[in-house]
């Protein structure tokens, strides 16, 4: 059985964007898709604010499955979601 693992970027909370098979893709398109306003983009996981880095989602994601990553600004929000599929 092949695991397959996926990431579903939602723009707003609540509407697909995309889906992506590569991090760091997904990555790079929710830094443009939050990158608006004067502040800057974080991330939030859980409880904590961190640095939006790849290195930074991957130790997030690594492991796991089933899990949301927010990444905001003063006016927006994304979400990438990994999930995974089995064939």
């Amino acid at each position: 059985m092949t695991k397959i693992y996926i990431y579903c970027l939602f723009e707003g909370g609540d509407v697909l964007h995309a889906v992506y098979s590569s991090l760091k893709s997904a990555h790079r398109d929710a830094l443009k898709l939050a990158n608006r306003g004067t502040r800057g983009v974080h991330i939030r996981y859980g409880d904590e604010k961190v640095e939006p880095t790849l290195k930074q989602i991957r130790n997030i994601f690594a492991g796991e499955f089933d899990i949301k990553v927010d990444y905001y600004s003063e006016l927006t929000r994304v979400s990438i979601l990994k999930t995974k599929l089995k064939e």
